[in-house]
């Protein structure tokens, strides 16, 4: 099985994409190859400046590269030799089994929707962040950032993804599945919650729990939270400014150490026709690492088929 990393992809590319592919390297197996997308004079000289000679590491020449402010259209459509349209083109061929970059988000986003396209019968594809769990797992939110603007039927989706998400990759049987609401009670929230409860109830394809609050987060009330792609965008990026006041005040403690963003390494796109994970922007080798391994993790479990046969059924 090869994996596709955007080697240009990141604030600290391509020094950290490929210290983090070295990484990744020595806790796979053999039979799994790491394929370096980018500039293969670039990245040999890295390689060879930090004297990495792994066989599992392999380089895919892209000529150019799309910087992080650019826009995404505009960049994929002028600039198709660069790492993330020629990382989408090997996943599309099958060449590999997953492709992963903390290169421009709003290009791995809509690269996805254009070269391999969201799965039939999916509205809008979603973005699945993670949420370090009290009992020590991780819950699944999702949407962090794709969609800021929902309707109901996009949300059930949002649940019915989360759920098979949650079962297959993060081996949780039978996942809870609650709804992000600012109370328990069925008819509190905006229209949108109130509407999307309705779909929910009804639903007999995953584990509704009704209604959860934001103090529910980090229990086990709820093993995926379903919400708009704003409301889980602020609450992801709340998550993540514990873990640096922590820090700045030099408190260490295990459970919060979770909520630094390398422990994951990235978000997957869910609802795509491929397994695809976008990093941070300012990625360590630590998250490229971690990156690399959770995009691993969705090919041997091969989500985006679940999902595909869960839509046929």
């Amino acid at each position: 099985m090869k994996i596709a990393l955007d080697a240009m992809g990141g604030d600290f590319a391509p020094d950290c994409t490929v210290k983090g592919a070295e990484l990744a390297s020595r806790e796979l197996p053999d039979d799994i190859k790491i394929v370096l997308v980018g500039k293969e004079d670039i990245i040999q000289s890295k390689l060879k400046e930090y004297n990495i000679t792994s066989p599992s590491i392999e380089i895919f020449n892209a000529d150019d590269v799309i910087d992080m402010g650019e826009h995404p259209t505009k960049a994929l459509s002028q600039k198709p030799t660069a790492s993330i349209p020629v990382g989408y083109g090997l996943l599309k061929s099958g060449a590999v089994k997953a492709f992963c970059s903390a290169g421009n988000t709003g290009a791995m986003h809509v690269g996805a929707m254009f070269t391999i396209k969201a799965i039939e019968g999916i509205i809008r594809p979603g973005i699945a962040g993670f949420i370090p769990k009290e009992s020590g797992d991780f819950g699944v939110i999702i949407d962090v950032g794709a969609n800021a603007d929902c309707k109901p039927d996009v949300l059930y989706q949002f649940g019915e993804m989360g759920a098979l998400y949650a079962k297959h990759v993060f081996n949780i049987e039978n996942p809870k599945v609650g709804l992000m609401n600012l109370g328990e009670e069925e008819q509190k929230g905006t229209l949108l919650t109130q509407a999307a409860y309705q779909l929910f109830k009804i639903s007999n394809k995953f584990n509704f729990v009704g209604n959860i609050e934001g103090r529910d987060l980090f229990n086990d009330k709820a093993d995926v939270v379903v919400c708009d792609g704003f409301t889980g965008n602020v609450i992801l990026k709340m998550a993540e400014s514990f873990f640096d006041l922590l820090q700045k005040r030099n408190i260490i403690d295990p459970y919060f150490d979770r909520f630094n963003y390398e422990a994951i390494g990235g978000s997957p796109i869910l609802g795509i026709n491929g397994n695809v994970v976008i990093g941070h922007g300012v990625s360590s080798a630590e998250a490229i690492k971690n990156m690399i391994l959770l995009s691993v993790k969705m090919a041997e479990s091969n989500i985006h088929l679940k999902i595909k046969q869960h839509l046929g059924e």
